[in-house]
């Protein structure tokens, strides 16, 4: 790849790598980009082999400016989860990001990371980039504010033994478990870190402030130095959550960038004067509207179902939206306080505001040539296919088959669709294996695609309803049948499309993962596909998405297996009660190692189904006479 050309900006930002097809292969952060960017184009021997395997593989470079290095954190992050680089290292799957939550709602509340849906009784603060941004504000405040971070289990293991754990002896557990601290004394830390985490520590801050120079004045210097410490790890907190400003602002920008047919709106969440979030996506403008009628669209949507941050109280727009006053009187009743909508014409949101509309007008322009190329590639792989395989026609929908089991138990197999090379996720199936085949792939791929395709000839001669919609869930025959495997698994695939009477209808093919070679029916040696073409990208998307879909579903099957087989069938015991008896101590191993006494103080269970937990575990001796 030849350096960038044009000048590359001294600002932070993201950049990414994209091969010679537009797919992005890596996602970076910096807060110099040229310096940066500069840094990959030194010399290959001088590079990380993963590194310089990257840039070998890459052919432009493209790059987001931002404010500061935090938000190109946050923006690296996102572009991550949207594109799934193959040169990012993955830790996590998730679609949103990590708060920091607090169980005020507990006797003993708790500090904790967490994810996903909110639920009531807990207070939320972020999200955050990462968990480790978490982690470090976290342990920098339980330094002065030692709330407990445990579980509920090891909660009441070191109640039952009388012992505090090891963050009691470290001074970041007050040690509630054993009694160390009063409930009045642990409610007053568990409100200051509320408060500071709230962002108005100015009064905890003046009362350790008073607190340290009445020490100092008493000469009792071991404990004015511990209320110094306290104060440093509040400021260094503090000074880590800061993002933008320093004003008190909750308020949600908006900036759009529109073209005749289609337009790019890009939302950077702003909560107590930081930027904790963004968010963007294309409107496909099927209607003619106005720029003020696009605007009020796009407040209608946002905002429709309730945001995890919540609604602000300004909402900031490029211009003017239709119906201003109506969507003010509505945004109002639904956060229950004044929300108004601003088009800011100087100062800091103005400012603010053009570097949101600046990444709507970039996302737009790469919106239009991720479209072009992707629809380039696609096609490009789909004739490709065709012509290496020898297909009558372009595959425009192909299936792919795997199997996932542990050791012959759970048996599944799935289906997974890619339609015009695009994932057609409501077409996806699943299946559990019904013949008990034991520890044999072949004979669980014939089963389901025995299966599978026994269906489609019961209903491709169906009518066709008035909409035009075939009536069933399988009448739609592949134009490419793919198994994820050796000549093995196709000669299964071969038999089994031949005893139905469709070899003339549906093409089939394997993918063996070892070395991605592709066999067809008829031939001894594999297909050459050529490595990095966009066919054999294909066919490698579509057999691992069969893959994840297959082990998923036999993790979901071995979970409920596993579950149901500890504590399913007892009397009383339904499956409300069970999750709730589950995680009152932690586990189905707890669970079962509990005593009747300890089963007996959950109010909520009653008596006769805590002694009938207690006997499903706890059988009497046999005793002989």
């Amino acid at each position: 790849m030849q350096r960038p050309t044009g000048v590359i900006p001294e600002t932070p930002g993201s950049y990414q790598f994209k091969d010679g097809a537009g797919r992005v292969i890596y996602v970076g952060k910096a807060n110099n980009l040229r310096a940066r960017i500069n840094s990959y184009f030194a010399k290959v021997e001088s590079l990380h082999p993963r590194t310089s395997n990257m840039v070998e593989s890459a052919q432009s470079v493209e790059w987001i400016e931002v404010r500061n290095e935090v938000e190109a954190l946050i923006l690296e992050h996102s572009l991550i989860n949207r594109y799934s680089p193959r040169f990012n290292i993955r830790l996590r799957d998730d679609k949103s990001y990590p708060f920091l939550a607090v169980t005020i709602d507990e006797q003993w509340p708790r500090a904790m990371v967490m994810r996903g849906r909110k639920r009531k009784g807990t207070r939320y603060f972020g999200p955050y980039p990462h968990p480790w941004a978490i982690h470090e504000t976290l342990d920098l405040l339980l330094k002065t504010f030692p709330i407990r971070t445990c579980s509920a289990a090891t909660f009441k293991q070191h109640e039952r033994l009388g012992r505090p754990c090891l963050l009691f002896h470290i001074e970041k557990c007050s040690g509630p478990c054993v009694g160390s601290v009063t409930p009045e004394s642990y409610g007053n830390l568990v409100s200051d870190f509320l408060q500071v985490m709230d962002g108005e520590s100015d009064s905890v801050v003046a009362r350790l402030e008073k607190q340290m120079s009445d020490s100092s004045r008493l000469q009792d210097f071991e404990r004015a130095a511990k209320y110094r410490d306290q104060l440093e790890a509040i400021k260094l907190a503090l000074e880590r959550q800061q993002m933008v400003g320093e004003r008190d602002e909750d308020l949600d920008i908006i900036g759009i960038a529109e073209d005749e047919f289609e337009a790019a709106v890009q939302i950077f969440y702003v909560r107590k004067g930081r930027v904790v979030g963004r968010k963007g996506f294309i409107v496909d403008k099927v209607e003619d509207v106005t720029s003020s009628g696009l605007a009020a669209l796009v407040v209608e949507r946002l905002y429709d179902d309730a945001p995890i941050l919540g609604l602000p109280k300004i909402v900031v727009l490029p211009f003017e939206p239709e119906r201003k006053e109506l969507l003010e009187q509505w945004l109002t009743q639904t956060r229950s306080t004044k929300v108004e909508i601003r088009v800011p014409l100087r100062g800091d949101k103005r400012e603010l505001h053009e570097l949101v509309t600046q990444n709507a007008k970039q996302e737009l322009n790469r919106h239009r040539l991720r479209r072009a190329a992707d629809h380039t590639a696609r096609s490009r792989a789909l004739s490709e296919l065709q012509d290496l395989l020898g297909l009558p026609e372009a595959p425009l929908r192909i299936e792919c088959y795997d199997m996932a089991h542990l050791q012959g138990t759970d048996y599944v197999g799935s289906m997974v669709v890619l339609e015009d090379g695009l994932p057609l996720k409501r077409d996806y199936r699943r299946f559990k294996i019904k013949s008990g085949q034991g520890n044999d792939d072949y004979a669980a791929m014939r089963e389901v695609l025995t299966r599978r395709l026994t269906a489609y000839i019961k209903e491709r001669d169906q009518p066709i309803s008035e909409r035009g919609d075939r009536p069933g869930k399988f009448s739609y025959a592949p134009q490419l049948l793919v198994v994820d495997g050796g000549k093995g698994q196709l000669s299964v695939a071969e038999q089994v499309v031949r005893e139905l009477g469709l070899e003339h209808e549906i093409p089939v093919a394997s993918l063996a993962k070892k070395l991605e070679e592709v066999f067809i029916p008829g031939r001894s040696e594999p297909v050459e596909v050529p490595r990095g073409s966009d066919a054999l990208f294909m066919l490698q998307v579509i057999r691992d998405e069969a893959h994840r879909f297959a082990n998923r579903f036999h993790r979901e099957l071995r979970g409920k297996r596993m579950t149901k087989s500890e504590l399913d069938g007892i009397a009383g015991l339904g499956p409300a009660r069970m999750k709730k008896l589950v995680a009152a101590f932690g586990g189905v191993k707890q669970v079962k190692n509990a005593s009747r006494e300890q089963l007996s103080e959950l109010k909520w269970l009653p008596k006769s189904t805590a002694d009938a937990v207690y006997a499903q575990f706890h059988s009497a001796p046999n005793i002989q006479p």
